[in-house]
């Protein structure tokens, strides 16, 4: 308890006021979301791969470490990713009888919260009674990766969750969705988005399948300004977390990409301007642990 008070404390002492994008930066030869594709879209961490290639990579990270996923986020987060979630979800605002989607989800830890918050709702509404919630409401767990996929149902099954009512696992790619346009009020990707080969491409299928009014939420590990926290987040990094992956999941190698993906992923501005380009409006981010982790959110209008 007295760790999860301290960690409480640290994340909202670090909390910085989002920023609204000005539409003014964007240019029209950036109007199409898929105009332009970046150099990271060809990156392994630091390594340069083909782009056929990335995909394959990023799947052998994910079935490497999907078993001891959860453990090593609490490790190497001190447990805050906890508090970053519930923080995208209190953004999403879930309500009962939505249709939501969590693309690089497998694992079920946004998806919970959000059954979870909508659960509540519709308690405090109904006076107990969750049949709407067990109708209506859909909450669709997408991931590229089996293995995360897996650890996910297993744990849904632990949680008694009915997957014939609210919850289904779809195994798919965040850039070609199978979802129909305009299905869902809410997208959310939780230390995804960077792994994907063509980030473009991701940002215009979350807009596509998104219903106008919906809302796209991204929790992804950022960059830090703070110029002595940023010397002592580079040096637990790269010497502490590739040392723990070693020692908890016995893959270093994972780990490694992991911090070195991160430095490689669009800074926080510019990755708010590639989400005005795919078609979002209101676009924002906030940052936590002084940039450590950053939410984007950006609304269909």
């Amino acid at each position: 308890m007295a760790l999860r008070a301290a960690a409480s404390r640290l994340a909202s002492s670090s909390l910085r006021r989002r920023h609204l994008l000005p539409a003014a930066l964007l240019s029209p030869a950036t109007a199409s979301p898929t105009a332009f594709l970046h150099s990271h879209a060809t990156s392994f961490g630091y390594k340069q791969v083909r782009e056929d290639e990335k995909s394959k990579l990023v799947g052998n990270v994910f079935s490497s470490v999907a078993s001891s996923y959860d453990v090593m986020n609490d490790l190497m987060s001190v447990g805050l990713h906890r508090l970053w979630k519930d923080r995208l979800i209190s953004k999403l605002n879930p309500f009962p009888g939505m249709k939501h989607l969590d693309v690089a989800g497998g694992t079920g830890d946004v998806a919970f919260r959000v059954v979870e918050r909508i659960k509540s709702v519709s308690h405090r509404a109904t006076q107990g009674t969750l049949t709407d919630i067990e109708e209506d409401t859909h909450i669709y767990v997408c991931d590229i990766n089996p293995n995360m996929l897996d650890v996910g149902k297993k744990r849904a099954a632990e949680k008694g969750y009915n997957e014939e009512h609210c919850l289904s696992w779809v195994e798919g790619d965040a850039e070609a969705l199978s979802f129909e346009d305009g299905s869902m009020d809410g997208y959310t990707i939780a230390f995804g988005i960077r792994n994907v080969t063509h980030i473009e491409k991701a940002l215009s299928e979350a807009y596509r399948v998104l219903k106008k009014g919906g809302r796209f939420l991204c929790l992804e590990l950022s960059h830090v300004d703070v110029p002595i926290f940023k010397d002592i987040y580079d040096v637990y990094s790269f010497s502490v977390i590739p040392a723990v992956g070693e020692l908890v999941a016995g893959d270093r190698q994972s780990y490694q990409y992991l911090v070195e993906s991160i430095r490689r992923f669009p800074k926080q501005e510019k990755f708010a301007q590639m989400i005005q380009e795919a078609g979002f409006e209101m676009v924002e981010y906030e940052n936590l642990v002084g940039g450590v982790v950053a939410i984007h959110s950006g609304l269909k209008l």
